[in-house]
């Protein structure tokens, strides 16, 4: 990507490390991810001139993660690279996963919108927030700023909290100021019981939607589908049957396709966005790993 050109799409958050378990804890195997970082490859993997902000180690770890953007096609430009710790998820434990966080002080928290490339707002078109880049401090408060900064402009948000453990009471100021700056919230069952602290899930459906009640939101059940919700209206969708291999990434990679759905066929009407964000999260699941699906794959399960 020149430097004539800026990317439409950007996710801002967190690329992380996991360090996965294998073989009874006796040997650990390193996989790039983060949930931010997944959605900007997956838009990528769809054309869409896309890139990464956020900050990450100038370590092997982040090297990593470095390759892995280039490969991906993101703009780098937006990739800052800091002499700090690297972000590390430790998961160890897969059924059912357990994990915890290693980053004190690490590379993620010293990201600094001010040092994105000159220019760059004029050019994009949406910018997607969430994961654990939000419960993170000094962190969190720099990307909600920016959040409410862009959505002043105009600017297209999208925002996936992805419920991990570390956002507990402390959050939920968090989960309503994003939740109420974001054009399109994109939520699971799983992070509904989490967020809320409750198994009463339709009730907490209602009080998020009750912090931005103009909002669109996608909201995902695994394997039963999911449904888009805009005003009064609702439509739902089934999960398409499919072979599952890993279903690391599918949330990702379903709100980017719904973010690209809106872009680039705004005049589908919501039931077809909402096929299209279903039929994206399958695909990712056809793959190990949090592989982004290319536009044929969605496809052939719509």
């Amino acid at each position: 990507m020149n430097g004539a050109t800026f990317p439409i799409f950007v996710a801002a958050g967190e690329a992380l490390t996991d360090m996965i378990a294998e073989a009874g804890q006796q040997h650990w195997r390193s996989q790039v991810g983060g949930s931010t970082w997944n959605v900007a490859r997956v838009m990528a993997r769809l054309g869409v001139p896309s890139a990464f902000a956020g900050a990450v180690s100038r370590d092997v770890f982040g090297d990593q993660l470095w390759d892995a953007s280039v490969a991906a096609g993101l703009d780098v430009r937006f990739v800052q690279r800091e002499a700090r710790s690297p972000l590390l998820a430790i998961v160890y434990r897969t059924d059912p996963p357990s994990y915890f966080f290693v980053g004190d002080d690490s590379a993620d928290l010293h990201f600094d919108a001010a040092r994105l490339p000159d220019g760059w707002r004029a050019h994009c078109k949406w910018v997607h927030f969430g994961g654990i880049s939000l419960a993170r401090e000094p962190l969190a408060g720099k990307l909600v700023a920016l959040a409410a900064s862009l959505k002043a402009d105009g600017v297209r948000i999208s925002y996936d909290p992805n419920f991990r453990a570390l956002m507990d009471q402390r959050y939920d100021a968090t989960l309503q100021r994003m939740t109420a700056l974001a054009d399109v919230i994109k939520v699971s069952d799983e992070d509904l019981a989490g967020l809320f602290r409750t198994s009463e899930l339709e009730s907490a459906f209602a009080t998020l939607r009750s912090y931005n009640p103009g909002a669109s939101y996608l909201y995902t059940r695994g394997a039963q589908g999911a449904s888009l919700h805009i005003g009064a209206d609702s439509w739902h969708a089934a999960a398409p049957r499919i072979a599952l291999v890993d279903s690391v990434g599918a949330g990702d990679a379903s709100i980017a396709a719904l973010a690209w759905s809106l872009l680039h066929q705004p005049q589908r009407v919501p039931a077809d966005h909402l096929r299209f964000a279903v039929a994206a999260g399958a695909a990712a699941c056809q793959s190990a790993g949090a592989a982004p699906p290319s536009l044929e794959a969605i496809a052939a399960l719509m």
